[in-house]
């Protein structure tokens, strides 16, 4: 097992390792608990209230359905009904919209109660369940409402990992891949020998993860730095919105690194399209429909990141070295005609 500290306000203790039920019950904090789980990990989630003593537990299905403003409320009404003091702590199992959806739950229950997440899915582990972002979509875009909620301790266990489809473990590293870049990390973008018994699978997520702890750590509330993880987001969630969540998280942000890397071309970068077509041909993602930019533009006009009346964008120089700036609707366009061409002919 491994232990890492994520030093943002207030800092939370992060584990990684192969079943660590154990460890959460023997941390378990004083004081009343609930349970939210996904119910396509229920098995593993009931094991962890038997350990925790756990008696209020709510199971609900994971996706982007569980995003919702009806699906927000739902769960508040449910811990309102439970009698829930302040002093409460919530467990969240799942994938990243269950910890989406938990975190930002537990952050205006009561005005804030205290947060476990044990992420199951690679997405999760890796992304959504580092840095204290929580949120919920509305329908007119991803993620347009949240806070910043650190979480008391993340469990990251990777028992949890052995029964996830093929597909949902590959889409996950994605975001490792993409912290590849964001680090000039070569080993985080050599995807291959990944599985769920590899036997390097738990050094590999844990230089994953840290590449996202040292980045929240410089800039918890995402005023400079932490905008370079929105890396191929704003392409891939206009991506989910315009296909009504048909193309997965992983699968959009992947072609939103293509966009990214077209990006970075186009402004005198080095040429990062080669690497990502290979990450497109080993996820194998659901092609992309045949989306007009008209289709597209809307939702990223509204993307949560927009700065007044400008939009701006994580562009890929080289790795390690990447910009956040405005670019005028005409480039991103002609880029855009250029990426459905090289997507034609990636996968």
């Amino acid at each position: 097992m491994r232990k890492l500290t994520v030093d943002q306000p207030p800092p939370y203790p992060l584990y990684l390792g192969w079943g660590l039920i154990a460890q959460a019950a023997a941390d378990a904090p004083s004081g009343p608990k609930a349970l939210l789980y996904d119910r396509a990990v229920e098995g593993y989630a009931l094991k962890l209230a038997e350990a925790l003593q756990v008696s209020p537990r709510m199971g609900i299905e994971g996706g982007e359905e569980a995003k919702t403003l009806e699906c927000y409320g739902r769960v508040l009404s449910w811990l309102a009904r439970q009698g829930l003091p302040r002093d409460s702590t919530l467990y969240v199992v799942g994938g990243g919209t269950l910890t989406d959806l938990g975190g930002f739950v537990a952050s205006s229950y009561l005005r804030g109660i205290g947060c476990v997440s044990f992420p199951t899915t690679t997405l999760a582990m890796v992304d959504a369940s580092v840095g204290g972002k929580t949120g919920i979509n509305l329908p007119e875009g991803k993620n347009l409402v949240g806070s910043f909620y650190p979480p008391k301790a993340v469990y990251l266990d990777l028992k949890s990992l052995a029964t996830l489809p093929p597909f949902l473990f590959r889409e996950g590293l994605v975001e490792a891949f993409k912290h590849g870049i964001i680090a000039a990390d070569e080993a985080l973008m050599r995807l291959e020998p990944l599985h769920p018994g590899w036997p390097g699978l738990e050094e590999y997520l844990e230089r994953a993860v840290l590449v996202k702890v040292r980045v929240v750590e410089a800039d918890p509330y995402e005023k400079g730095e932490r905008k370079k993880l929105n890396l191929g987001h704003t392409l891939g969630h206009a991506l989910e919105a315009a296909t009504h969540h048909s193309l997965s998280h992983g699968a959009a942000v992947a072609y939103g690194l293509l966009y990214a890397a077209l990006l970075g071309k186009a402004h005198g970068g080095s040429d990062l399209t080669a690497s990502v077509e290979g990450l497109l041909r080993w996820l194998q993602p659901p092609p992309l429909p045949p989306l007009s930019w008209e289709a597209v533009w809307p939702y990223m006009a509204r993307d949560k990141k927009k700065l007044g009346s400008s939009l701006h964008w994580v562009i890929p120089l080289e790795p390690g070295h990447l910009v956040v700036q405005p670019v005028a609707e005409e480039v991103l366009r002609g880029v855009y005609g250029e990426f459905l061409e090289r997507v034609a002919v990636a996968i």
